[in-house]
């Protein structure tokens, strides 16, 4: 067979030519594969920092220059979050159907939600006026990692913790299998909740990034999603493939209602600007009965992108704090559509850019695979096993995905191109917003300034002037305000 030396360092037999197209010079050999391994702690897997694409994108001969819009505000706004509270509560006479020293597990979930800290502190203080003995169970599927921990960690962050609201945290992964549904389906609990006396649910209502129903992100689906843990989560959503989500709920509410004494929920509803709009409380008989009202009027407040034909939306963060997809499809127009925009929804955006993940979100980047593009820090912050754990625990496993990534901002724009049609970067039609849930003030290329200023409902705050990408080609992390 010959010495191996004897083919010369250089010219090794079993390697092809580099071909000139596939290799840069200038950039390092990839490592071995099991430099790419697993690491040693990681049960499903982490890879090294995402090394930034090597392709070349053609520098743009210019890009558009920005202004800053307003939208109009709609929707009414609640003054005092405790206060309204308070009184939705008292008008529930729960009293009247309680004795005193029996506890209560009240549900929070994972979600940014407006002044829900005061909304839970006066929750407490009311049970406890009753002279109930309540706690706080995180009502969150497998979000926070999965772990007890984690999930306890998540209410930390939203400032539900026992000095903050009064009554202790207790947060478990354990569930109890309480029921089958006529559909054949395993109804499981948190085995916290099923051990109280009486439960509280505490949610916002509104529509859900992918299930489309008369009831769809809210109460209900928090009995079933969130307090079943991670095995109702799987469950729920494996099923919504076969049945429907309205099928489920219809199933499976009712079995949770005959096993649980579920006192009520307090629903509550925000509007355009990301704030407060309705806190109402609902008795846990009545509420399949009253969340499609509800959740009509959540409908009707949903922020919405100020123009309907967009080439590119930057958004600044994504995260679970945000949206359970991470950014909301349904405020761009991609609601059940992925990588494309559907002719039926509005607006038609044609291409997502993500550029950071929040701080709330620990690094869970779902929702990073239904855009098109992202910053190569995004792919390198994504804590993978959260992710993942996320989109297999609730089928969606195209949100988990990771999309073409690039270093810059400047690169991330002038890749776009592939993606303006006829329009070209100079007329691209770009609006750049921090999160999906926050639109009131955004800002859009110079091609959007004749629409805005002709439309009574935006207000034209400051420009347009040039992008402020830095020397390094990237914007600030957050919109600027104007």
């Amino acid at each position: 067979a010959g010495d191996p030396a004897s083919a010369g360092p250089t010219t090794p037999t079993c390697r092809r030519p580099r071909h000139p197209l596939r290799h840069r010079p200038d950039q390092p050999d990839r490592p071995p594969a099991d430099a790419a391994g697993a690491g040693p702690t990681s049960p499903i897997g982490r890879r090294p920092p995402a090394r930034p694409a090597t392709i070349v994108v053609v520098p743009a001969p210019e890009l558009p220059e920005v202004f800053w819009v307003r939208q109009r505000a709609t929707g009414p706004t609640v003054a005092d979050a405790g206060a309204a509270t308070a009184e939705a509560l008292a008008g529930l006479d729960l009293g009247a159907r309680v004795e005193p020293g029996r506890t209560v597990a009240v549900a929070v979930g994972s979600r940014g939600i407006a002044r829900l800290a005061e909304v839970v502190r006066t929750t407490v203080a009311h049970l406890a006026g009753l002279g109930l003995a309540p706690f706080i169970v995180p009502a969150m599927g497998s979000h926070g990692g999965g772990t007890a921990e984690g999930q306890a960690a998540v209410l930390a962050g939203y400032g539900i913790t026992e000095a903050a609201v009064g009554c202790p945290v207790r947060s478990s992964m354990d569930v109890v299998e309480v029921a089958t549904s006529p559909l054949g389906l395993p109804v499981h609990l948190d085995r916290l909740a099923v051990e109280a006396d009486h439960v509280v649910v505490v949610n916002r209502v509104k529509p859900h990034t992918l299930f489309t129903g008369d009831i769809e992100s809210g109460l209900a689906k928090m009995l079933l999603v969130g307090l079943g843990k991670r095995e109702g989560a799987a469950t729920y959503h494996r099923a919504t493939v076969d049945v429907g989500w309205p099928a489920i709920v219809a199933d499976v509410v009712p079995r949770v209602l005959e096993r649980v004494s579920v006192l009520a929920g307090v629903a509550l509803v925000e509007n355009a600007q990301d704030d407060l709009a309705h806190v109402e409380a609902v008795p846990g008989d009545q509420i399949l009965a009253r969340e499609p009202a509800l959740l009509a009027r959540a409908r009707a407040l949903v922020p919405r992108l100020p123009f309907d034909d967009v080439d590119v939306v930057l958004v600044d963060q994504i995260g679970k704090d945000r949206s359970g997809t991470g950014w909301d499809p349904a405020t761009l127009g991609r609601k059940g559509s992925v990588h494309q925009p559907d002719p039926a929804q509005r607006p038609r955006v044609r291409t997502v850019v993500v550029r950071g993940l929040t701080e709330g979100t620990a690094g869970n980047a779902l929702g990073l695979g239904l855009a098109e593009l992202c910053r190569t820090r995004v792919v390198d912050e994504m804590d993978r096993d959260a992710t993942w754990l996320n989109a297999l625990t609730s089928g969606n496993v195209a949100a988990a995905m990771v999309p073409i990534h690039l270093a810059t901002d400047r690169q991330l724009l002038e890749a776009c191109r592939a993606r303006t049609g006829l329009r070209g970067l100079a007329d691209a039609r770009i609006v750049w917003i921090r999160s999906t849930l926050e639109l009131g003030v955004v800002a859009a290329s110079a091609p959007l300034l004749d629409e805005a200023t002709r439309r009574d409902d935006l207000t034209v705050l400051a420009g347009p002037v040039p992008l402020p990408l830095d020397a390094d080609g990237n914007l600030p992390d957050l919109l600027p305000d104007p």
